[in-house]
């Protein structure tokens, strides 16, 4: 069901479940609410879902970048809420503004053709300078205003993360705009269209007057920033860079709750490590061990012996009781492995810290890897196409199957709390309509300063780079990637690097989208910028001259510190109704299981005798009224259409679910 904005008061005034947010754990609880039957409301106060678990086109990157760096306190409230509290109630105000992404700079080191028109507005223009901030005011300009609100698409509307970013951009020296309802494809044709006659009436009036001249020609494979403007809709740039472990909480739900058909999903294809300035594959399966070139016929026994362990240890506590209260990296050093060994299963196989993780967190990483190679590949790790941002969307989709609303552009001024049981009763929304349900789930973004006023929080630093090509030559071009940087000083932390290629529908084809993750110590740029440095350099018009450049040359680069809540209990906030749950949003840890253990936590809290989103009726069981003159449409009826660019080389976790069984 669709409400827009001038419709909101004909929403009903009674549901048994208001969702606030549409975060991944939120989304996951509307599922299993709306799926066991209670009637759901779920709003939103951004035009777009995922809330920071979203993704974005690079035109709607900009545009968020913009709203926090315009960093305005400037918010119109509406006093009309105020009037509906009754003698007996009191009001619990929310947050009209988001703070929990911090320190956002942008830096454009692609090469801009002067003459060459950039078509797609909200570009952020490329100085003279080989780098320009965002931090500038001239930095980043907006696109259009985001479109008009919208609920989850009918049954005959495909849920996408363009319908929820940034309206389709004028074409300069067209006479009209371009509705969001064209087709896509038509659209990128007809631009290619306009921009080869346009090239071709470069060319000619060139040839014509300075033929002579060749010195301005465009190198070949050149990667301008109008090309990643006009290429901006291939680009899905996820808030958040996270993976799914085969054998995690998240697969394990997609596939019982058969969401799993609303989404595809690529292996993660190497997993790589940083040592002494060299970037090289890590074997992690029996096969890759016996098929490393670099490593002896010893080494490998060694490896082979350990990891075996590693599999059972509980079964041999002896070889580990004596180390439990050192680190994992100690205990390495006890295991007859040499530091080659050591280092590979340290930081990229167990992925744990060298100085904080004990002996046991280090053996429950490491059977955790192993337990979940091979089940859909050579890697433990799968990576849904078009971004992590579609995982929230694909929740929602069966929400709304089973019969949730959805408002997005949908602020909520306040809740409202019975004095006398202490409970909330009710939300009021922008409109001042008035909105009764018995339970509530808030992102803990929604909260005031007052509500939070003894939360102590933690911070994520976060960088997102469009490159040319791939840390490590590899033997395709569509390789995805996963690196881990160990720390040099004992107080800063290592850095998880995850490289997308094209064939990920992140990026467009040529590039290789880069995301960085660690636990902030200082500022994003400050944390991360020396990983940068060690790996990639800049994009400049001398190195551009020279053909052998050792590191990947960096297009486009932009770093920002986002809230880190999860380890911030309920009880922090101050007088929250007994009835009023609370999620926190993304972690920094690689996988989804937080966001997973939240959402089923809550609604066993709320729903003690409720399965948590079990599988959907089969359609030939369904029985339908007999004076129904039209039959209910299944729920494939609102299943996304196939995208013709997705490429053939995904995981269908069902099936491959069956067969591996």
């Amino acid at each position: 069901m669709t409400f827009p904005v001038k419709m909101a008061d004909s929403l009903p005034s009674e549901f048994d479940v208001i969702v606030i947010g549409t975060g991944l754990p939120e989304s996951i609880f509307a599922a299993a609410c709306s799926r066991s039957g209670q009637r759901v409301l779920h709003v939103d106060s951004r035009s777009y879902y995922g809330g920071n678990w979203a993704s974005f086109s690079f035109s709607g990157l900009l545009s968020w970048i913009k709203e926090y760096q315009e960093n305005t306190d400037v918010v119109v409230e509406s006093s009309t809420w105020q009037e509906q509290i009754l003698e007996n109630e009191e009001a619990i105000a929310l947050s009209r503004k988001n703070k929990t992404i911090q320190n956002v700079e942008v830096f454009c080191y692609a090469s801009q053709n002067l003459h060459e028109d950039i078509e797609e507005t909200g570009a952020l223009q490329k100085s003279h300078a080989s780098v320009t901030s965002a931090n500038s005011a001239e930095a980043v300009e907006p696109n259009c205003l985001p479109p008009e609100p919208n609920c989850l698409p009918r049954e005959d509307e495909s849920l996408s993360p363009l319908s929820c970013e940034v309206p389709a951009e004028q074409i300069p020296g067209s006479d009209t705009e371009i509705a969001l309802e064209v087709n896509d494809a038509e659209v990128t044709r007809k631009r290619e269209k306009r921009s080869e006659d346009k090239t071709s009436e470069e060319e000619t009036t060139k040839n014509t007057s300075i033929a002579e001249d060749t010195t301005e020609q465009p190198k070949k494979n050149r990667i301008t920033y109008s090309q990643i403007i006009k290429e901006g809709r291939k680009f899905n740039i996820d808030l958040v860079s996270k993976l799914l472990y085969s054998r995690g909480l998240l697969i394990d739900l997609l596939i019982k709750s058969n969401v799993s058909r609303y989404a595809e999903f690529k292996n993660i294809t190497r997993i790589l490590s940083f040592r002494e300035g060299i970037v090289e594959q890590v074997p992690c399966s029996r096969a890759d061990v016996f098929n490393n070139k670099q490593l002896t016929v010893v080494e490998k026994r060694m490896l082979m012996k350990f990891l075996t362990f590693c599999m059972e240890y509980e079964e041999h506590p002896e070889e580990y009781k004596a180390y439990e209260n050192v680190t994992f990296s100690e205990f390495l050093k006890t295991q007859k492995l040499t530091p080659n060994l050591q280092y590979f299963v340290l930081h990229s196989i167990a992925m744990t810290s060298e100085t904080t993780s004990s002996t046991i967190d280090g053996l429950k990483a490491t059977k955790n890897f192993l337990h979940c190679l091979g089940r859909y590949g050579n890697t433990p790790f799968l990576f849904p196409l078009y971004g992590q941002g579609e995982l929230p969307q694909c929740f929602c989709r069966m929400c709304a199957v089973f019969g949730g609303i959805y408002c997005l552009r949908h602020s909520i001024q306040c809740l409202v709390v019975d004095k006398e049981s202490g409970k909330c009763k009710a939300i009021i929304d922008q409109f001042g309509q008035r909105i009764n349900s018995k339970h509530f789930l808030v992102e803990d973004s929604y909260f005031s300063e007052n509500t939070c006023s003894h939360v102590q929080y933690r911070q994520i630093s976060r960088a997102v780079l469009i490159t040319d090509r791939s840390v490590l030559k590899p033997n395709s071009d569509q390789q995805i990637s996963i690196l881990t940087v160990p720390g040099e000083e004992p107080e800063t932390f290592s850095v998880r690097v995850i490289e997308l290629c094209s064939s990920t529908m992140t990026c467009m084809k040529g590039t290789y989208l880069v995301h960085l993750t660690c636990t902030s110590f200082k500022t994003a740029r400050e944390d991360l910028e020396p990983v940068v440095q060690k790996l990639f350099i800049p994009y400049t018009e001398m190195e551009i001259e020279s053909e052998e450049v050792e590191k990947p040359r960096i297009l486009w680069a932009l770093y920002f510190n986002m809230r880190d809540s999860s380890e911030v209990g309920r009880n922090c906030y101050n007088d929250l109704p007994p009835n009023v749950y609370v999620c926190s949003g993304p972690d920094c840890g690689l996988g989804n299981d937080n966001a997973v253990k939240q959402a089923e936590t809550i609604f066993q809290q709320i729903f003690p005798s409720e399965d948590f989103c079990p599988p959907p009726p089969n359609p030939e069981d369904i029985v339908l009224d007999e004076d129904s003159s039209h039959p209910e449409a299944s729920e494939s009826s609102v299943m996304p259409k196939p995208n013709s660019e997705t490429p053939k080389e995904t995981t269908s976790l069902g099936n491959l679910e069956e067969s591996s069984e």
